[in-house]
């Protein structure tokens, strides 16, 4: 007899649905077909042991099991549970008149228990595509998928608990999530806040402005400073994300497995600091069973990068082209898979080996030439890909000391908010460009027009210190940005003279010299 059921299999981000056949005739043979890797093939075993833990019995006849598409890689032991239930169904040891109506998924374990899965939500996307009436999946995997509207989502326990359900023995509540009553109460919500940072508000400037304008930044300053501290508090001044933009970063959190067992919707952006000695591959996703890597887990949300120079070369140079291109196309001989990758870059980092440089009360103890030695560990070219470069110094006692607290972030957010959709309103009918970092240069001549004085600021910083071409466009869309914190239409001069200040490394007396460096 043959019986089809349904799964499916993540490509990317996305998944598309998988029709499990079986077809069980006379004989003894037991096949698996359609491009199945070791742990698919090997579930023959746990579904015999999963099944007799339920009183049933695998069927002693020649099972043919074909996984259409057949071109497909299928990876994984997420097919143990269709495959499970389709054999019943074939060997007419169940009723199960709407079986073909469910998404199945899930990996058995001997006792016929239903083990969690990795990509719950883009496979439960792709279930209601394609017009299922359900989906069937284990219960820690639930709420995640039912964040999809207009798809019944049933988590079960264990396979006796599905057999007895799609033979209308037992009856199983669907799990209901409310998307966006549960995305307006857990937005906002933040461990840390910029009113327990005391001074640096030349620093809290520059990430106003970052965010404001979704521009990558670079912190640069001595041990202790507070650039971690600080960076850790950037996700609280970000506008909040829309419920498209959480949607799109649950399902990439989904497929890489990271989500926590009952978790919904991911309600606020992701903070991704990985160690400096990460590899290329784990930065980038991929792998033999492709998976995302941090920079896509950081999309729509912030990647920190601490003690900059200290990630090896390789791992760095990779990120050029994601800063860019805002994707990472992952190829191998057998695949090629595109992962989003629109994240804001905070990085930070010592000045020098001894770590002060330019400290107002430590001498720098490097020799002459270490400084700039040091900074070239950092590509020229990467370096011009950062929007804003700002120095840090420590704190004095008397601030620290200060009774009052700052301004909270609720306050920044608030008018990084109202930048954004002063953007939002420019860009409305551009595709794929939603802030200023993401301009074209066909955008920026519309939009980065300059009167006299501040095109002659800008052409003196650019011969002064030796701009790159594209130092230039960063600074134009930096002053765009400050443009629009200011509410003023046009770049004037005050603000491309902030913006050209935001460049601190690309001027020549860049450690040359232990004195403080002059603003331009």
């Amino acid at each position: 007899m043959l019986v089809k059921t349904f799964g499916a299999a993540v490509q990317g981000i996305d998944a598309i649905l998988v029709t499990v056949e079986v077809a069980v005739n006379r004989g003894y043979q037991y096949v698996i077909v359609g491009l199945a890797d070791t742990a698919v093939k090997e579930s023959r075993e746990r579904v015999r042991l999963a099944l007799q833990s339920c009183g049933r019995e695998l069927p002693r006849h020649n099972v043919v099991i074909n996984l259409s598409p057949a071109d497909v890689r299928k990876e994984g032991s997420f097919y143990d549970l269709p495959i499970a239930v389709a054999l019943m169904a074939g060997a007419e040891k169940i009723n199960a008149p709407e079986l073909d109506r469910y998404v199945l998924m899930g990996e058995l374990s001997l006792d016929g228990t239903v083990l969690p899965i990795r990509g719950a939500l883009p496979m439960a996307i792709a279930a209601r595509a394609a017009g299922m009436k359900g989906m069937i999946l284990p219960k820690e995997n639930a709420t995640e998928a039912a964040v999809v509207n207009n798809l019944e989502v049933y988590g079960v326990d264990n396979l006796a608990q599905v057999l007895a359900f799609l033979e209308g023995k037992v009856n199983i509540e669907p799990t209901v999530v409310n998307t966006r009553e549960e995305f307006s109460r857990e937005a906002g919500n933040f461990e840390f806040d910029f009113s327990e940072v005391r001074g640096q508000e030349n620093v809290k400037r520059a990430f106003e402005v970052a965010c404001a304008g979704g521009h990558n930044i670079l912190l640069v300053g001595p041990p202790g400073s507070g650039k971690s501290m600080m960076a850790k508090r950037l996700p609280s001044i970000m506008p909040p994300l829309t419920l498209a933009e959480a949607l799109e970063t649950t399902k990439i959190h989904s497929v890489a497995g990271r989500l926590r067992n009952g978790s919904r919707l991911m309600t606020r952006r992701p903070f991704r600091a990985p160690h400096h000695t990460i590899s290329p591959v784990a930065l980038v996703g991929g792998g033999s069973n492709p998976i995302p890597g941090e920079i896509s887990l950081a999309h729509n949300g912030v990647l920190f990068l601490d003690e900059f120079p200290e990630f090896s070369r390789s791992v760095l140079e990779v990120m050029r082209q994601p800063l860019e291109d805002r994707v990472i196309s992952v190829s191998r001989a057998r695949y090629r898979v595109d992962y989003p990758a629109s994240f804001m870059l905070v990085a930070s980092m010592n000045p020098c080996s001894c770590g002060y440089y330019n400290h107002p009360t430590k001498e720098c103890t490097c020799a002459p030439g270490q400084v700039g030695k040091y900074l070239n560990r950092i590509s020229g070219p990467l370096l011009d890909r950062i929007d804003i470069q700002v120095e840090i110094l420590p704190v004095p006692f008397e601030r620290l000391s200060e009774p009052a607290s700052g301004e909270d972030s609720s306050a920044i957010c608030q008018r990084v908010v109202r930048a954004r959709s002063v953007q939002a309103e420019r860009f409305r009918d551009t595709s794929g460009v939603h802030c200023n970092a993401q301009m074209t240069p066909r955008l920026m001549q519309r939009y980065c027009s300059l009167d006299e004085p501040s095109r002659r600021l800008l052409e003196t910083a650019m011969q002064k210190y030796d701009m790159s071409a594209r130092a230039y466009d960063r600074i134009l869309k930096v002053a765009r940005t400050i443009a629009d914190l200011d509410g003023s239409a046009a770049i004037t001069a005050a603000h491309m003279s902030e913006a050209v200040n935001y460049r601190n490394l690309d001027r020549g007396s860049w450690g040359t010299t232990t004195v403080a460096k002059q603003p331009c």
